[in-house]
């Protein structure tokens, strides 16, 4: 929907003072999880009666798949939202990649149902995301101030008790309050001292944050006071593969200057998603830019906010590989060992103190992880731990 060391100049211990670092992951980890469930949405669902997406990449055939296209793609799931009754929200991303390519595609939050029994996933609803009361200070792209993928692109989303929605951007990086209808209730608010290449206020500065480097994660406090977003790229003068994890006061409507450092264990790595555990620990999706035969590395790590062993780094434990899921009942037609090969793994929601809901980002139509040359579906499967997160009894409710 990308050996750990931390640098420690004047600028980062004084960082770490405030705010410790993620440590090295321990290699007790859970052991082997299980796949409990299959599901996937065709990689050709539209939305009924929506307009024209997709005209501006091009008329050449794309995995087997010709654009522009008459509707708007069903795709992209790079954040998700558990509404009970066997609902999803799920967020598509800002459509085909970047800035330039989609004007055409309206952001858009998703409602599905998945059915494990019968391994098929059902829309069954949605909203777009729309700015009518001017809150965006910049131009958009469309008169009706509908919003499109070349004004944000959104990738992690929360929902508050009081129905209103919290999503990650990954342009500014702005975090972006919406109703329960899809409407933005308040300005952009930009992540203090840190802008990426589509920054809309750089007036000349050099951007400090790669393109497409935001906002990936963002978790919400178990308490529904505090947002927790996450970097999916390094900070310029930041250590290599060091991700920042802000606090977010929503009382308040502010950051509080607290943050952290999620260290990945590659620099060439990126994270999909962040969920709260509890009140200090969280579930994070790491992955490489590899699919298909290419992925090697898919894994959901348990981070703690907390330094356990006094060395002065955030500890990180292993909770579940992607790529090696036991799968004894061969769930989907796969074979006893289950892989989830996608680029770009995004979502991941917790279903009770031992299972998981995990959804891919198929990047229609451009990824093919699942069969080389055919675009992905979205997928959703379930996990099952080896062994319970001891989960504050909030976080699946």
């Amino acid at each position: 929907m990308k050996s750990l060391s931390i640098m420690l100049g004047a600028a980062a211990l004084a960082l770490a003072t405030a705010t410790p670092a993620i440590a090295e992951p321990r290699h007790d980890g859970f052991g082997q999880a299980t796949l409990t469930g299959f599901a996937a949405l065709p990689a050709q669902t539209f939305v009924t009666g929506s307009e024209p997406s997709g005209s501006l990449i091009g008329t050449t055939p794309i995995n087997g798949i010709t654009p522009p296209f008459a509707d708007q793609p069903v795709q992209g799931f790079s954040g998700v939202v558990r509404r009970g009754a066997g609902i999803y929200e799920v967020l598509s991303d800002n459509g085909y990649g970047n800035k330039a390519n989609s004007a055409d595609f309206q952001l858009r939050v998703q409602r599905i149902k998945p059915d494990l029994n019968k391994g098929t996933v059902q829309v069954i609803g949605g909203f777009n995301l729309s700015d009518p009361d001017g809150h965006v200070p910049f131009p958009l792209t469309r008169a009706d101030r509908v919003l499109t993928g070349a004004d944000f692109d959104p990738e992690s989303i929360v929902r508050l008790s009081d129905g209103t929605y919290w999503i990650g951007d990954e342009f500014g990086p702005f975090l972006l309050r919406f109703s329960a209808t899809g409407k933005l209730l308040s300005a952009p608010i930009p992540m203090p001292g840190v802008k990426s290449p589509q920054n809309p206020y750089l007036n000349g500065e050099q951007p400090n944050l790669g393109s497409s480097k935001g906002f990936e994660g963002m978790a919400r406090s178990v308490d529904g006071r505090t947002l927790y977003p996450l970097l999916e790229g390094t900070v310029a003068g930041d250590a290599p593969g060091a991700l920042r994890m802000s606090e977010f006061d929503l009382r308040k409507g502010g950051y509080t200057g607290r943050r952290w450092v999620y260290q990945l264990e590659s620099p060439a790595n990126a994270i999909g998603d962040a969920i709260a555990v509890d009140a200090h620990r969280f579930l994070v999706i790491e992955r490489d830019n590899g699919q298909g035969d290419t992925a090697a590395f898919k894994r959901i790590y348990l981070a703690d906010l907390r330094d356990r062993d006094g060395d002065g780094k955030l500890d990180k434990t292993l909770v579940a590989d992607l790529l090696e899921l036991a799968n004894p009942k061969k769930l989907g037609g796969f074979g006893e060992t289950f892989r989830f090969p996608f680029q770009t793994i995004e979502s991941v929601v917790i279903l009770n103190d031992r299972t998981l809901a995990v959804l891919n980002d198929n990047n229609f139509p451009f990824s093919s992880g699942r069969t080389p040359g055919k675009a992905d579906d979205n997928e959703f499967i379930t996990v099952k731990l080896a062994r319970p997160l001891f989960a504050d009894p909030r976080v699946s409710k």
